[in-house]
């Protein structure tokens, strides 16, 4: 067969050339370690249907960038003996699923995160569950990142849960994607294959708001197109996936003249101070500058920024400081410090896309506690404006959200609160749904827009 004969050209295994050199020298630590600090670093996810080979990826990538110690590679050549993976390979989804179910089962339960480097940057990879019932873990894995990497096993084309995954990630924000269509040796790296594939996933993709989305043909289990082009698929010439990871364009915040800092702690140690302490999401902030609490709307200005190093003449996001302010204030935990120029939304009444994570399913009107940032308040969810059905992306009436399932709730609040639109700020556009008797996450909500008429949009 093709596959027999095209596995000669696969390089052999062997131990990373930076694992036989001697221990480095203090000062090769110190420039390794100066040089890392000011990478630039990229957090994406990896997602798809079981078994699609989401961790084979993720070990692949480690080992061929050199980040898997001695000891580590040890374990997995072990391991992989152990639960009888010994092929031509080692296992490399071992190196990602870190828990003994996991290993035992052969498929990620929880969001498992790795750290690699590379010449150009930083990474830290979000591992994602692939099987539905994970789905939860799976929002709660990317809900930081800032580039998705959708995998495709080219024997199955795309899947429902390969639609649900895409969703989600648009849902939350997550613009830049990369398609991998894995297991390309099993299917005789068939670039017809490959190309039925990424036709059927434009087709679906083309209603999701995606800006990038890229199609690497890959056998992750042998490392083709993951770090180095494949030679048996002489027919693609695109770049690789790490290519593609280094060139991704990075967000960085710009925002600087629209401060902002939720208060997570009021600090009173004694009767002569009195400071707040949070982290600055976006914006500087100088002592002697004036600030706005919200939502009461008072303004005063800023005395100090306190750290343990001592006072600081600016802090800027994302520090985390401790500021005292010029007037006695009632300011408690959830309030928020703007710059007077910074408008934030204000209100009661919200419109939220919500994941819905518990086996009990979301039913209006019922009490819940909503958590936004450090401010938590109890409210409830007056009406299910639609389910969103994920393999049509038709929006279908309903009267409960199942475990799972996405869709469009009003949500009335016992108070006004601080946010924005989840789409211009993921930090105040973001809540959880906790369940009032067990204290239990039942929901991850992204707001959508502001439905009170009496809310204001200072």
């Amino acid at each position: 067969m093709l596959q027999n004969a095209v596995s000669d050209l696969r390089p052999p295994l062997t131990v990373p050339n930076s694992l036989d050199q001697d221990v480095p020298d203090i000062d090769y630590i110190n420039e390794y370690l100066a040089e890392n600090e000011h990478k630039e670093l990229l957090k994406f996810l990896t997602c798809g249907s079981v078994d699609d080979g989401k961790s084979t990826l993720i070990g692949r990538l480690l080992y061929d960038t050199n980040k898997v110690y001695e000891d580590h590679l040890s374990a997995l050549l072990r391991d992989s003996s152990r639960l009888g993976r010994t092929d031509s390979e080692p296992d490399f989804a071992l190196l990602a699923d870190g828990l003994k179910a996991e290993q035992e089962q052969g498929i990620t339960i929880d969001v498992a995160y790795r750290y690699f480097t590379t010449r150009a940057r930083k990474y830290i990879i979000a591992d994602c569950p692939g099987h539905s019932q994970y789905t939860k873990n799976m929002a709660t894995g990317a809900s930081n990142c800032e580039l998705a990497v959708i995998l495709i096993d080219a024997q199955n084309g795309v899947l429902d849960q390969t639609r649900r995954h895409s969703l989600i990630v648009s849902l939350l924000g997550i613009r830049q994607l990369i398609v991998a269509v894995n297991k390309m040796d099993l299917v005789h790296y068939d670039a017809a294959i490959y190309e039925r594939i990424q036709a059927e996933y434009l087709a679906f993709a083309k209603g999701l708001n995606f800006t990038s989305v890229s199609f690497v043909p890959v056998a992750a289990k042998f490392g083709e197109n993951i770090v180095e082009p494949s030679v048996n698929m002489p027919w693609y010439e695109g770049a690789t996936i790490v290519d593609l990871l280094e060139a991704a364009p990075v967000a960085v915040a710009r925002d600087l003249g629209h401060f902002c800092m939720t208060v997570q702690r009021v600090h009173r140690p004694g009767t002569d101070f009195r400071g707040y302490s949070g982290t600055v999401t976006k914006g500087l902030i100088h002592p002697g500058d004036p600030i706005v609490v919200l939502p009461a709307g008072i303004e005063t200005h800023v005395e100090r920024i306190v750290t343990m190093d001592g006072d600081l003449d600016v802090a800027h996001a994302p520090q985390s400081v401790t500021l005292t302010i010029s007037d006695q204030l009632g300011v408690n935990r959830g309030d928020t410090f703007v710059s007077p120029q910074y408008k934030p939304q204000i209100g009661n009444e919200l419109f939220t896309n919500i994941v819905w994570m518990n086996n009990k399913p979301l039913v209006p009107n019922k009490s819940y506690l909503f958590k936004l940032g450090a401010k938590q308040l109890s409210g409830k969810v007056s009406t299910i404006v639609h389910r969103l059905n994920v393999n049509t992306q038709v929006l279908e009436p309903c009267d409960e959200l199942a475990v799972n399932e996405i869709g469009l709730v009003h949500i009335d609040l016992q108070q006004p609160v601080v946010y924005e639109d989840y789409e211009t700020d993921k930090t105040m556009g973001s809540l959880i749904v906790i369940d009032r008797i067990t204290n239990e996450t039942v929901g991850a909500g992204m707001i959508n827009h502001n439905l009170s008429s009496g809310a204001s949009n200072r």
